[in-house]
């Protein structure tokens, strides 16, 4: 099996490394040095050429607040190189397991989970090119998987978890919103449901959107009270309103995911978000 991993040199994307060291499969990881996914016909070159069984998309304009500048770029990854690669995938009968958000919704008014089947309603453009980018996919007509996913943080790359950390030790003092609420994602709990799929080869009878992120449900505010103190950092951090930050773009209120389907689909057991926390500090501080 041969398996391409866009977008490896984000968050996922070295988790997926990391996962897959050892794997029988034959994974090739590219980011836009190796592949321009924009570039449809090198998109298309690349997978017949090493015969891609399964593309894994971890690929993505993730700045929201920039997005909202600079629209055509984000429309271009999210959406337009989606496209490139289900049109890929479609011609040589792969899978495409693509990653999208939960920004695709709006914030529920009930502080109800979002299913899978719930009603979209993105609030910039960052939520409405990573739909745009779902629906491209779907209507291309290939083999597909979405796993939408929300707070994503590692040991890679810049995050929330790691801005934090470095804050809590510098500063005395820090403001952080608490009516933003929702789940954080460990990259590296992603990573391994993923692999899971692949390595048992579970896709093809499993197609449709998946909701992923780890479990329990919190706000920045309290995100931000367990990182300083899994940190061993002392910083008096305070709960404040969204509206004393100003931004471009609004943010889901409530962006909790019901991951009933992904569990009983797939038979795994999502970690609470504390214990993925604790684990993830601990690769930071060990590094």
């Amino acid at each position: 099996m041969n398996i391409l991993v866009t977008g490896a040199n984000g968050q996922l994307g070295n988790e997926m490394r990391r996962i897959s060291i050892g794997s029988d499969d034959r994974y090739l990881y590219t980011d836009v040095a190796e592949l321009d996914i924009a570039d449809q016909n090198a998109v298309r070159s690349y997978v017949k050429k090493e015969a891609v069984d399964v593309i894994v998309n971890c690929a993505a304009y993730t700045n929201v607040d920039k997005a909202e500048d600079d629209a055509e770029k984000a429309d271009l990854l999210n959406n337009y190189a989606v496209g490139n690669l289900a049109i890929a995938a479609k011609e040589v009968d792969a899978t495409l397991i693509h990653i999208s958000t939960d920004y695709v919704f709006g914030g529920s008014q009930t502080n109800t989970p979002y299913r899978e089947d719930a009603v979209t309603n993105p609030l910039g453009v960052y939520g409405k090119t990573k739909l745009s980018g779902e629906q491209v996919l779907q209507r291309t007509g290939c083999q597909y998987l979405i796993f939408r996913t929300a707070w994503l943080y590692s040991s890679y790359g810049n995050n929330f978890v790691k801005t934090m950390m470095r804050l809590t030790r510098e500063k005395d003092m820090l403001n952080v919103v608490f009516d933003q609420v929702g789940t954080p994602t460990y990259a590296g709990d992603l990573a391994a449901v993923i692999y899971k799929v692949i390595s048992q080869r579970l896709y093809n009878d499993h197609q449709g959107i998946y909701h992923f992120s780890n479990e329990g449900v919190i706000s920045w505010y309290d995100f931000a009270l367990a990182i300083a103190e899994l940190s061993g950092h002392r910083c008096n951090i305070r709960p404040c309103h969204s509206d004393e930050f100003p931004s471009k773009v609004k943010r889901p209120n409530f962006s909790v995911l019901d991951k009933t389907k992904v569990k009983e689909t797939f038979h795994v057991d999502i970690p609470y978000w504390r214990d993925s926390l604790r684990k993830c500090i601990n690769e930071i501080q060990e590094v």
